[in-house]
């Protein structure tokens, strides 16, 4: 079942799980998935941890607890959500040791309310750091115009980082400026490079659906002929600037004195289309050094039937741009795109942690001592 993944992770993908729930590390699921389906890294979300808390399994206890301590439900959430994250750090902590700290990583995000506020990021990225308490964590911060300085400092002070929501490729430009300023910080600082590991992690079927919408409106031909194109070829010129960056005299500089590169991580590669295939995802967007975090059917789908053929992103960079020039010659703009992608991804986050909020404060209220 798992040949696809195994050949997946020779050609230099990691495979990271977009999905945690205390059941799925207590039921020994999450290291069965380390052990036989090349899972080396996790990721997490408002969502995702809306949906397995809001489950429930698992938690009572600990709510109970937090209940009777009479905890706010802000805390109350913050500890429930990283004490999964560092059971699950520790149950891939092996992984981190044999990778030298590249792989064997648990994703934990900022409070999404938090995306356009900089100071207020960064208190809490140092925070979450803290309470998790373990070198395999990385603190996720959206690619926001607020983030970017966000990402500087936190890099900055030796803590590793998930950028999360890039939809832009000018954006994702800032985000490796960001990241390359923050090693110098912790260069100037006299931190040790070699610690301080990054993703960036660059969206990949939203930009499909929102894109395709706008073809089919279009309604032409020459429309319909596009669609299922616009994000593989916005995520493959991604790569293509990553190489850029990574070769430049900055980087060279940094890379002597021990830093990492900071890797691309294909994000959001569940189709949303189901006239695609399902692994369009993850089989084209094959290039070394890169990441790919799946939610759990398309992992299975891969390990099923996912045709790894070798490189598909490497000598695609001119069909890529011709593309989406084509989908800007019908009137589609781009930039409009990938703005409207971020800002509903923030939205769509926030309204998840705040749904979460409330169905904590609900469970907190229910299992509450009555009082003598």
């Amino acid at each position: 079942m798992t040949d696809a993944l195994k050949r997946l992770s020779d050609e230099g993908v990691a495979i990271w799980l977009d999905d945690l729930s205390r059941k799925r590390i207590t039921s020994g699921n999450l290291a069965e998935l380390i052990d036989q389906s090349h899972v080396v890294g996790v990721t997490t979300n408002p969502a995702i941890f809306q949906k397995a808390i809001s489950g429930g399994e698992g938690y009572e206890q600990q709510l109970t607890d937090l209940a009777t301590r009479k905890v706010t439900v802000e805390e109350a959430l913050r500890m429930i959500t990283t004490a999964d994250v560092r059971d699950a750090a520790d149950i891939l902590r092996p992984v981190y040791d044999r990778t030298d700290g590249q792989d064997g990583r648990v994703s934990i995000e900022v409070d999404p309310r938090l995306a356009h506020n900089t100071p207020a990021t960064v208190a809490e990225a140092k925070q979450l750091a803290w309470l998790v308490d373990r070198p395999n964590t990385l603190i996720k911060i959206p690619a926001t115009k607020a983030g970017l300085p966000a990402i500087t400092e936190v890099i900055g002070k030796g803590i590793s980082v998930n950028v999360t929501l890039i939809f832009s490729l000018e954006r994702y430009r800032e985000v490796m400026d960001a990241y390359l300023a923050g090693l110098e910080k912790a260069k100037a600082a006299g931190l040790d490079l070699s610690l301080i590991h990054s993703v960036a992690s660059f969206f990949v079927s939203r930009v499909d659906s929102e894109i395709d919408k706008r073809l089919d409106a279009v309604g032409t031909d020459e429309a319909k002929a596009l669609k299922g194109k616009a994000a593989l070829a916005n995520a493959r010129l991604a790569y293509e600037a990553y190489e850029e960056v990574f070769s430049s005299d900055r980087w060279t500089a940094l890379e002597r004195v021990g830093a990492n590169k900071q890797r691309p991580l294909w994000a959001s590669t569940g189709v949303k289309d189901p006239a695609y295939k399902d692994t369009l995802y993850v089989d084209d967007l094959v290039a070394p050094n890169t990441v790919n975090t799946m939610p759990e059917a398309t992992l299975e789908a891969a390990a099923d039937h996912g045709q790894i053929t070798g490189d598909t992103v490497r000598g695609t960079y001119e069909q890529a741009r011709a593309e989406l020039d084509a989908v800007a010659k019908l009137g589609i703009s781009y930039d409009d795109v990938v703005q409207l992608l971020e800002d509903e991804g923030v939205e769509k986050f926030a309204v998840s942690w705040n749904d979460l909020l409330k169905s904590t404060e609900a469970e907190l209220e229910r299992l509450a001592p009555t009082e003598a």
